[in-house]
């Protein structure tokens, strides 16, 4: 590991860099592609292509930034536009951001229609026949995909 750090940790971090535009975030990002490296299954000796192998995982983590950002985002527009007096305490903010992110991670290890079937049904609120409409797939397909999405919330959640 040390070898891999110490010959690509640089490479990575200006790679980073180009990308976000971002010295600070580039730094963070090569640092946190190296834990998950570490983290990996792999063994680091397996890997045959390391700048390859490094750039996938920075580039999922680059967009696990840009879709954190997006989501925080989205919550400042809204509390921005609420009346002063119904607007939540910075602790509340800071709760709602944490539970926001922490459904983002738990939304993101499912399926992409089985997420956006979720989406449409709990935030959207679209019926079962507008959720399938919209992904054109049949409505028993859509209670499936509904039905798989709350089951790993719930186990998620224990």
């Amino acid at each position: 590991m040390q070898t891999l750090y110490l010959e690509h940790h640089s490479w990575l971090t200006g790679l980073l860099h180009r990308r976000l535009g971002n010295r600070d975030d580039a730094a963070d990002l090569a640092h946190d592609t190296f834990l998950r490296v570490l983290r990996s299954p792999v063994p680091v000796e397996d890997i045959r292509e390391p700048q390859r192998y490094l750039a996938t995982v920075a580039r999922g983590l680059v967009a696990d930034l840009f879709r954190r950002r997006s989501l925080e985002q989205a919550y400042l527009d809204y509390l921005a536009a609420l009346p002063e007096d119904l607007a939540p305490s910075p602790e509340e903010q800071a709760m709602v951001q944490q539970t926001l992110l922490e459904v983002d991670r738990m939304l993101q290890a499912l399926p992409p229609k089985v997420r956006a079937a979720f989406v449409l049904a709990q935030f959207d609120e679209l019926t079962y026949p507008e959720i399938a409409a919209r992904l054109g797939v049949s409505l028993r397909t859509v209670s499936n995909y509904l039905t798989r999405a709350m089951e790993h919330c719930c186990m998620a959640l224990t």
